[in-house]
């Protein structure tokens, strides 16, 4: 009897020695959970819009106000000129962003296959294309008023006979097309009835 009231005092030692019954949570290693390291908003970016802007090109011009000019920019980014990208943007007197479209340096240079007096084309000479295309991307001659004349048809598609008819009917519309690759003349416009800039129909270069 003396023995088994001593019983249970032997058993605590045993007790307070074994993990399962006395380990509590302790807080796991960042080794142990930690599959990723979250994005780190506060370091610096080693490529930012500032340092890999390579050539920004500017132009005021009347088009989503026929009084009040619009900004025309296309600034190209990236690691050198001939493997960059140009984003195309509108921005309006009141500061919104109307348009936006991103184009490939490839996109400028395309066209230089028909200047080209041999088969192949020094990357100089590649360089001062694309420069010369980002130059030129916001010439007068691209701007066109009014942005539809009495003689341009209707051509269906996604653009609904409506917005094209208001379109037409006002002659101080502005339109402005630009190329993109070899020969895809895109053109745009600001659309009072939509409020918005719509694509026209696309021409050949």
């Amino acid at each position: 009897m003396r023995f088994l009231r001593f019983f249970p005092l032997l058993l605590l030692p045993i007790a307070c020695s074994n993990p399962k019954a006395t380990r509590t949570q302790e807080p796991a290693l960042a080794s142990d959970t930690a599959a990723a390291e979250p994005l780190d908003t506060a370091r610096a970016a080693k490529v930012t819009a500032q340092s890999d802007t390579l050539k920004v090109v500017r132009r005021r011009h009347p088009f989503s106000s026929p009084s009040v000019p619009d900004l025309f920019m296309l600034a190209l980014r990236g690691p050198n000129l001939l493997s960059g990208e140009a984003t195309f943007t509108i921005t309006d007197a009141g500061g919104q962003v109307i348009f936006r479209e991103v184009l490939t340096a490839a996109d400028l240079e395309a066209a230089l296959v028909y200047e080209m007096k041999g088969n192949t084309a020094s990357q100089a000479e590649r360089e001062a294309f694309v420069r010369r295309r980002m130059d030129e991307f916001f010439a007068d001659k691209n701007f066109h008023r009014p942005a539809l004349t009495a003689k341009d048809t209707y051509p269906g598609g996604s653009l609904d006979r409506t917005t094209w008819d208001d379109l037409q009917r006002r002659p101080d519309a502005i339109g402005f097309d630009y190329l993109v690759g070899k020969e895809d003349r895109r053109r745009i416009a600001w659309s009072p009835l939509k409020k918005q800039v719509i694509k026209l129909p696309s021409s050949g270069g």
